[in-house]
């Protein structure tokens, strides 16, 4: 059985390019929807390149923290055509 953080990384890792989910839907699809400042945390401490935290953003719309900074988030999310 998966950890919830093995399932989040799951989850943030199958985004495509130019699409993104809430916090809050990956915690929701996780099976802990409450958990959405646990998705923040996790992804908080997560370097592979090959889950894609920077399509993840806040449900109010605004972008949200990232480890490598919010400018590289947005860059990122720029180059995917998101903004």
């Amino acid at each position: 059985m998966k950890t919830f953080q093995e399932k989040v990384l799951a989850i943030v890792k199958k985004i495509p390019k130019g699409r993104t989910l809430t916090y809050r839907e990956v915690a929701k699809r996780a099976g802990s929807p409450g958990a959405y400042r646990a998705v923040g945390n996790i992804l908080s401490k997560n370097y592979d390149p090959k889950i894609f935290c920077h399509r993840v953003i806040r449900s109010d719309g605004k972008i949200g923290g990232y480890n490598r900074g919010v400018k590289k988030k947005i860059k990122l999310l720029k180059q995917e055509k998101f903004l």
